[in-house]
């Protein structure tokens, strides 16, 4: 994919890809965390493993189904995700953390659930360009066109 085809729509198909993964990771992560009570430092870590297991495995699904072998797979999803995920995460655990009160506010309040659903928007929208960028220069989710279907 060339410069010129490095849409916004493309980068915004690319970034809710990575989206979905990373908000199924980090809202388990962060359920996991807080019911279980665990410290702000290792609810964030869990959320982000959680972000970059689930990020990965729904690409590496796409590129599987179109007949790629394991290795091969999980290379493309290596190499099509890390760096929108790495932003994703840094963005919206940044936030999250960064709201008085929001990871002690507990799961039943409206202050993490917000806090959340807004750190997830705002790392949507500072990754988007990133993606965009990368797309553009035949990395990120540029790798993984021809077997995802996008």
């Amino acid at each position: 994919m060339n410069h010129a085809t490095a849409t916004w729509g493309a980068a915004s198909q690319a970034t809710l890809h990575c989206l979905t993964g990373c908000a199924i990771g980090e809202v388990l992560g962060m359920v996991i965390g807080s019911a279980a009570g665990l410290t702000t430092t290792a609810t964030v870590v869990l959320s982000i493993a959680l972000a970059f297991v689930f990020g990965y495995a729904l690409t590496m699904r796409g590129v599987l189904r179109a007949g790629v072998d394991l290795r091969t797979a999980v290379k493309i999803a290596l190499a099509a995700d890390t760096v929108s995920i790495a932003v994703m995460e840094i963005v919206d655990n940044l936030v999250i953390v960064a709201i008085p009160g929001a990871m002690d506010a507990g799961l039943a309040t409206g202050l993490f659930w917000g806090a959340l659903a807004g750190s997830l928007l705002l790392a949507f929208l500072v990754t988007t360009p990133v993606n965009r960028w990368m797309i553009g220069r035949g990395k990120g989710h540029a790798v993984m066109h021809h077997y995802h279907g996008h």
